[in-house]
Formats: C-alpha cells, sequence, structure tokens
C-alpha cells in the first residue's frame, strides 16, 4: 500500500544516488555512509510506496520500471530543495558558493583556466571546479552545474546557448617541413603524416575534425589528450590540426594551407532550467558569455559550413527522463552533494 504522508526526502536522496551509481557501494560513498543504511533507506523507500524499485543483479543495481518514473519526479524535488537551500542561505542575491563546469580539455586547459582569475576579482566569493572530459555531462543528472560543449546536446529541461566559433587549422613543426616538405595544396596531404585522436576511445563526434580537412589520413600518433597532440606535433612527428585557442603564443608550431584545409566548431553553454538563475550560475555564465564575444579569436564565421554530427554512441535518450539506461554520475554539483551529505540516519 502506498503512503506518501510518510515518504521521507532522505530516502529520495539515497534512492537517487543508488540510480545514478548503480550499486549500494557508490551511493554509499558519494554520501559518505555505510552500505547497510542505504540497504535501508532504499527498502523503506519501496515499502513506503509499495513497488519494488530496483532490479538486484550480481553487478549492482538497475532501475526498474517504476524507479524511472520515480527518478524523473525525485530529480525535480531535488532540484527545487537546492533552490530553496541557495536563495535562504544565500540571500538570494549573494554571489557565493562553488560553480561546477564540465568541458573539453583542450578548451579547458588552453584557453578557459588563464582568464578565471579576472572572474575571481569581479566575485571572490566564487569558486570554480574545471572538470574536463572526453564524453558529453549530463547537467540534467546534475554531473556538472553547467557543460561547455562544441555542439548543442539534444534532450529536455536545460537551456542552450551558443557562446561562438573557433577555427581549427592545420600545424606541423619547421623540423617536420624541413625533413617532408611543405605541402601546397590540399592533395599533397594524402602524403603526410598526422596527429590525432585514438578512434576506438572517442566519444564525441564533434572532435573527429580531421575528417573535416582529409579523409584517410596516414596517422603516425594517437592520443586521447589535444595537448599531447600539440607537443607531439611539434616534437616533429607530423601535422595536427588544432583550434586556434589552442596555439595562440606558440612558435613552435607553424601553419599550413589555412585558407585551403581548415574547418570549425561551435561553442555551446548548457544549463539546467532550474539553475538558471541561481546567482553563482549566472554569474559565471555572464563571466564565460563575455568572455566569448569579446574574443575575435572566438567568433569565427562559420555561415557556409555544414553542421556537425552532435555525437557519438551517445543516444538522445540519455538527455531526456526517463532513459533506457544511465550512466554511473561523475559527480554531483557542490550545492548537491554538500546538501545531501546531511546526516542520514
Amino acid at each position: 500500500m502506498q503512503d506518501f504522508n510518510s515518504l521521507d526526502w532522505d530516502d529520495l536522496k539515497v534512492f537517487i544516488h543508488a540510480a545514478h551509481g548503480g550499486s549500494l557501494g557508490n551511493a554509499a560513498k558519494r554520501l559518505r555512509v555505510d552500505q547497510s543504511t542505504i540497504s535501508r533507506r532504499i527498502a523503506h523507500l519501496e515499502s513506503t510506496l509499495g513497488v519494488a524499485l530496483f532490479e538486484r543483479l550480481p553487478s549492482g543495481l538497475r532501475v526498474n520500471e517504476a524507479g524511472e518514473r520515480l527518478l524523473c519526479h525525485a530529480e525535480r524535488i531535488e532540484s527545487a530543495v537546492i533552490a530553496m537551500r541557495e536563495d535562504l542561505q544565500c540571500g538570494g542575491s549573494r554571489m557565493a558558493g562553488r560553480v561546477r563546469l564540465a568541458t573539453m580539455e583542450g578548451i579547458a586547459s588552453l584557453y578557459l583556466a588563464s582568464r578565471f582569475a579576472g572572474l575571481r576579482q569581479q566575485h571572490p566569493n566564487l569558486t570554480i571546479e574545471l572538470l574536463t572530459s572526453p564524453q558529453a555531462i549530463s547537467v540534467n543528472r546534475r554531473e556538472a552545474d553547467l557543460f561547455l560543449s562544441f555542439f548543442q546536446p539534444p534532450g529536455q529541461g536545460m537551456v542552450s546557448e551558443k557562446l561562438g566559433c573557433f577555427q581549427l587549422r592545420l600545424f606541423g613543426s619547421q623540423s617536420y617541413f624541413d625533413q617532408n616538405g611543405m605541402p601546397e595544396s590540399p592533395s599533397d596531404l594524402a602524403r603526410h603524416s598526422f596527429v590525432t585522436y585514438i578512434d576506438d576511445l572517442i566519444q564525441l563526434a564533434s572532435v573527429r575534425w580531421l575528417d573535416d580537412v582529409i579523409k584517410n589520413p596516414k596517422v603516425s600518433f594517437h592520443s586521447n589528450s589535444m595537448i599531447a597532440q600539440m607537443n607531439a606535433a611539434a616534437g616533429g612527428i607530423g601535422l595536427v590540426l588544432l583550434p586556434s585557442f589552442a596555439v595562440d603564443g606558440r612558435d613552435d608550431l607553424v601553419p599550413v594551407l589555412h585558407d585551403k584545409a581548415s574547418t570549425a566548431r561551435e561553442v555551446w553553454l548548457n544549463v539546467h532550467t532550474d539553475l538558471q538563475f541561481v546567482p553563482r550560475i549566472r554569474a559565471v555564465s555572464s563571466f564565460l558569455k563575455s568572455t566569448f564575444k569579446a574574443d575575435p579569436m572566438m567568433q569565427a564565421d562559420t555561415s557556409d559550413r555544414k553542421p556537425v554530427e552532435r555525437l557519438r554512441s551517445v543516444p538522445t535518450e540519455s538527455f531526456v527522463c526517463p532513459p533506457d539506461q544511465r550512466r554511473q554520475s561523475m559527480g554531483r554539483n557542490a550545492a548537491a552533494l554538500s546538501f545531501e551529505r546531511a546526516r542520514i540516519r
């Protein structure tokens, strides 16, 4: 029998973490309690609702159909509780707290990291957590407060805004050109070696940018790190296609065929609908918007370019509630996590 009058918010918090983490152990680790507490809370919730919420498997927990439906509602309740907490504790307008921003390694390390001092000067009580990830991050599941992507993610429950666009061009070291010659036209690229990503580790089609310039390139070096690719090319191992922001200020990489072999990517800022007006989120969003808008390097013209396929092997349903399967959460936003670690008995 369902008894919603005795429904416990702490039980729902545990349920959300168990659903995202896929096991009692992962939920216990995130909430800093023991597994027996997690198991007891889930059993109490299922008893209260009169329905099983998980399939118990040797590998852990899998949310069943009833659990998927409950998870949608529980996440909305969680969003409302977080918003209420921030409004009451921060006075509704105070620029303070932590903001987790997720994006790709290259733009995080080579562009954003050095610019956050400006935000700190504006808002000294704000702390940035810069999360780098090779895959799409879901703001709907609180994996981050903000997600800066090279595509517009599909799905509901979030607001996406295009911030700008950057060019990608070919570069090589002078030592490489001394040994292999300088390509004079795109047709010359077939005889040259290239540096690129590890194909079977690519999780976002938007970083398959070398395919825009040359089909079936002869690859001499693979890495899942843009920084490693850049340094390998600087060492003379091959040509590399890099964003304009990655090579800004470097003199060890020589541009080649810039007007004949290039491509571009858009930059999108994504935030959960429930968080878009939270003061600390708005402060970071405004900073990012003004930073990109003021930088000509991030306002490239792409009116004549075809749109890039947005995702590879990440189904649209993974951004919509309920999904068929849920990835283990890579981390929840700071406000949610500090609230959820409240004492659970």
